[in-house]
């Protein structure tokens, strides 16, 4: 069978997932977004007397062990997991890639220098790594952030540095340098453009273990403040309860889940998407 024959099947599961994973982004957004006006009701308000009610006509998922509505907390969570995600992502990317990217521009020792660094961090496991930054800074969104920014930079430079290498080895790096062009400047306005593919497929795998990051630090109460809905936070309270109220644990973790799917199945179309072998034929 020939190649374009079986190009066919491959292509159309791949929308297929496609079109899943960014269904799944996208919901997962607009609750983000929209969560106080689609869910009326105030994820902080406790009411013991409906202690781990079952869903019903005005409480759609239910009520946890301290009677709040557990499917207005799952919106707050969400846009408590993404924004943490999009800003360690992000403090990863001007982190991890900039400072390799940089230090492979500058040469031989700022390169040993830098990815020294970024080894030693990596002797860690990011999820241990990040528990002791959390440790150390104390609980709270702006912490967190910067705790996994740091835990995942390694894995941002050792691509951006894999990609300036493939890079740097193409023509058009060499006649940059004959012409005279600062290795910064070579870096800014010739490489980056042609890397930008690689670093944000990473970045979009980036960013689903960040959610999963966060829960399982807020799981041991060193994500979030105490008083902040987020999924990890959902999780620890409801174990005590399962099974008294199993829809509490099911919820939070049903959304973990199906967002870390999503993140998952578009990123998969993204890497084949911005792959340049794929568009080269090879």
């Amino acid at each position: 069978m020939s190649a374009s024959a079986t190009a066919g099947p491959r292509r159309a599961g791949g929308i297929s997932g496609t079109a899943v994973g960014l269904t799944i982004l996208a919901a997962a957004l607009l609750v983000a977004i929209l969560g106080p006006m689609l869910v009326p009701h105030d994820p902080l308000v406790q009411e013991l007397a409906a202690r781990n009610a079952p869903p019903d006509a005005l409480h759609w998922l239910g009520r946890d062990h301290l009677g709040r509505d557990i499917l207005a907390r799952l919106a707050a969570g969400t846009r408590i997991s993404l924004a943490v995600a999009l800003g360690a992502t992000l403090l990863a990317v001007l982190v991890g890639a900039g400072l390799g990217l940089a230090a492979e521009a500058l040469g031989r020792w700022p390169s040993f220098l830098v990815f020294g660094a970024f080894d030693m961090v990596r002797a860690l496991p990011s999820i241990l790594l990040a528990l002791t930054l959390m440790v150390a800074l104390g609980v709270g969104m702006a912490p967190l952030i910067l705790a996994l920014g740091i835990a995942f930079a390694p894995h941002m430079a050792l691509v951006a540095r894999a990609a300036w290498r493939r890079e740097s080895a193409a023509g058009y790096v060499a006649a940059a340098r004959v012409m005279g062009a600062a290795p910064l400047a070579t870096l800014r306005r010739h490489v980056l453009p042609n890397i930008a593919g690689a670093l944000v497929t990473q970045a979009s795998i980036i960013m689903p273990r960040a959610i999963t990051t966060e829960s399982v630090l807020s799981f041991f109460g060193l994500g979030v403040a105490p008083e902040t809905p987020s999924w990890g936070r959902m999780i620890s309270g409801a174990t005590r309860f399962a099974e008294a109220a199993p829809h509490a644990v099911l919820a939070p973790v049903l959304a973990l889940c199906l967002v870390t799917l999503g993140f998952a199945l578009a990123g998969d179309r993204l890497r084949l998407a911005l792959d340049p072998l794929r568009e080269r034929g090879q």
